[in-house]
């Protein structure tokens, strides 16, 4: 599942010309007045998302750069923000998405680089879109001879895989990590960089995504939709339990990651909560559960920890470099189909990534 990020949205510029951003970009492109987009009109979730024509097109202010979108990311923290659940977000009408990669076609005030005509992949604000303003500084390169479908995932679902295993979770080789909804893009990232680093994956997914799961290294892979999941890691490791959780489920299984953590040593790092909100007490800590909780936002790591943010994304260049994290596939919608693809991301039917294509 894909992982949120933190950030406050703002509202677009308007392409007006006489506007102070407008005049200080620098373009050598045409760029037009305005655009398709996705617009969420409604608290009520993602069926409430609207194709528009005729969203004004940003402006690059200081520090920034736009980009013509190419592909757009899809994410449980744009079903999030769609139902009002995700914190700080958004308040309809507003523009959907914040992942996207495309190509640089002007720069704001300060910005000297990455260059008009350099393809680039990061989050902002109103990413299911024809054009797309970014930081400057956090836009990342696409990886030579990638596409920017390909592309898609680097700045939010590995980078919190990476995140979730080693800084924080501290993942060695010999250990065992517990892996949930392991067929989701950050899932499957987690799954192929747990074993590089030779821990023992125990897996879950729902029965037809376990092939899928399996042919990525997983040595076990547990139902999620039926069975005691608890029950089955504690029989798989001799009653021991695992060393790491990454917990993205939510809801029931919460608990079930909870008591399939080793006692004392284990970490839970949480980092999503599809499956619902779920509780846990000091009291629970001192007399069921004695394991350490560790809460992961992608978002606020970058803002608070940009060491940290740093360590990983380099870290996560070195192993794009060595071949261990190939080019993504995801599976790709038109951007007026945006909300069919939430949907079924909604409903847990996709497996991977999925791209929206303005």
């Amino acid at each position: 599942m894909a992982a949120g990020v933190y950030m406050r949205d703002r509202p677009a510029r308007r392409a007006d010309p006489s506007c102070t951003p407008r005049r200080k970009s620098r373009s050598p492109m045409s760029i037009p007045a305005t655009m398709r987009a996705l617009q969420q009109t409604s608290l009520n979730g993602p069926q409430d998302m609207r194709l528009i024509t005729d969203a004004p097109v940003p402006s690059p202010g200081q520090g920034e750069v736009l980009i013509r979108v190419t592909a757009a990311g899809v994410n449980f923290a744009d079903i999030s923000k769609a139902h009002g659940t995700f914190l700080d977000g958004p308040r309809p009408p507003y523009l959907a998405g914040f992942e996207a990669a495309g190509e640089v076609v002007a720069m704001g005030e300060g910005v000297t680089g990455p260059q008009p005509g350099t393809r680039v992949i990061g989050v902002g604000n109103g990413a299911f879109a024809e054009y797309m303003v970014l930081p400057a500084a956090a836009a990342m390169p696409v990886p030579p001879g990638w596409t920017e479908q390909q592309a898609l995932g680097l700045v939010v679902s590995r980078p919190t895989a990476l995140a979730a295993l080693k800084p924080l979770g501290g993942i060695t080789a010999g250990q065992t990590v517990l892996i949930h909804a392991a067929a989701g893009a950050t899932g499957q990232a987690a799954v192929t960089m747990a074993k590089h680093y030779g821990a023992t994956v125990i897996a879950t997914a729902s029965p037809a995504k376990h092939e899928t799961v399996l042919a990525l290294g997983a040595d076990h892979i547990l139902d999620s939709l039926g069975g005691d999941i608890a029950a089955d890691v504690l029989r798989l490791t001799g009653g021991a339990g695992v060393d790491l959780v990454l917990e993205s489920a939510g809801g029931a299984t919460f608990d079930a990651s909870l008591a399939a953590a080793k006692r004392v040593t284990g970490r839970v790092v949480v980092y999503g909560v599809a499956g619902g909100e779920a509780a846990i007490s000091n009291w629970d800590l001192v007399y069921r559960h004695q394991v350490h909780v560790i809460g992961l936002n992608i978002g606020v790591l970058i803002q608070a920890a940009p060491q940290i943010f740093g360590e990983v994304m380099g870290e996560l260049s070195a192993l794009i470099a060595a071949g261990v994290l190939a080019p993504g596939r995801p599976t790709a919608y038109e951007l007026a189909d945006g909300p069919k693809a939430l949907a079924e991301l909604e409903s847990r039917a996709t497996i991977g990534k999925l791209a929206l294509l303005p």
